[in-house]
């Protein structure tokens, strides 16, 4: 969304013509963003700012994937979430439970609220065996004056302490294409993924066979892009170029 759409709360020139040329072809389109500290609701609440207000379900966030994956796979299963008000509310609404001691499971996400006592506890948790999922790796997100740590750079710490890695969701995993394509009823060949980061919105295209377009008006230079192994269908400059491809 940031860096693709939009960027520092203003539409990119032309990025919501585009949607509307999407669907005049007889296409459709959703936003999917991996910043697990927004809901569905904060998503919205900025794009209707903006002019450009969608419905509820063209939001999809990693926090959806990772809900999805647990109810799917681990349904019942005590969780200890490291996450703000947001996600946190997310998770109680799709009826996970969630602890402060003795979990099955310990979910990093992008957590805003983040105390030194919840990442000991994690820590703890996580060393005596809880099983470890992370809701996406992005390492930074960005942010008007720059950027700030996300939950990626909170897995290094972790790893630093306990060794142990976790199950990763959003982009570029696969349990994002699943989840997408289950969501849509589609096959892989019916979508294309759209962003303007190489390790996470072009990978989890080039990873699973699906066309992607990298736009270079957010975090990716073209000196960047040529200099990288992850390639992408069609490089653009921004949303807006891609037109001509519909």
């Amino acid at each position: 969304m940031d860096g693709t759409f939009y960027l520092d709360g203003t539409i990119i020139p032309g990025a919501d013509e585009f949607l509307k040329k999407v669907r005049e072809s007889g296409r459709d389109f959703f936003f999917f963003t991996n910043n697990s500290s927004n809901n569905v609701e904060s998503c919205r609440a900025k794009l209707e700012k903006m002019g450009f207000p969608v419905d509820e379900k063209r939001v999809i966030i990693s926090s959806h994937v990772t809900i999805d994956f647990l109810k799917r796979n681990r349904n019942g299963k005590k969780v200890f979430l490291l996450g703000n008000e947001r996600l946190t509310n997310d998770f109680k609404n799709a009826g996970i439970e969630l602890v402060d001691e003795n979990p099955d499971i310990v979910v990093l996400g992008f957590d805003t609220t983040l105390t030194y006592q919840k990442m000991w506890d994690a820590a703890r948790f996580i060393a005596n065996g809880a099983e470890y999922i992370a809701t996406h790796p992005d390492l930074n997100c960005p942010t008007a004056d720059g950027f700030m740590p996300d939950t990626g750079s909170m897995i290094e710490l972790f790893a630093a302490s306990t060794g142990k890695r976790p199950l990763v969701m959003g982009k570029p995993m696969t349990a994002t294409v699943d989840y997408v394509t289950n969501m849509l009823s589609c096959r892989r060949d019916e979508i294309a993924f759209v962003g303007d980061r190489l390790a996470t919105d072009i990978a989890i295209g080039a990873n699973h066979g699906i066309p992607s377009a990298l736009v270079l008006s957010g975090v990716t230079s073209m000196q960047e892009y040529e200099e990288s192994d992850i390639k992408a269908s069609v490089v653009v400059d921004s949303i807006k170029d891609l037109a001509e491809y519909l």
